[in-house]
């Protein structure tokens, strides 16, 4: 199911001439702020849940300008 989502959405997104690297980008940042809103804004429970240093979390909420909600 997942699959054939995500494989339509990338079909749709080459189509349009989307770059590699900005579908990246918009697809991390949109997790991150998922995942983060799940965990009521805790760096470290969000970090846990995406399989990642605490440090590389806070890097990248700086480089997609993601806000904690407080």
């Amino acid at each position: 199911m997942i699959a054939e989502r995500l494989e339509k959405l990338v079909e749709e997104m080459v189509e349009k001439g989307v770059q590699f690297e900005d579908a990246v980008q918009e697809f991390e940042r949109r997790f991150i702020t998922r995942v983060l809103g799940r965990c009521d804004g805790s760096l470290t429970k969000t970090a846990g849940e995406l399989g990642m240093h605490r440090n590389t979390l806070t890097r990248k909420m700086g480089e997609y300008k993601i806000r904690r909600r407080t």
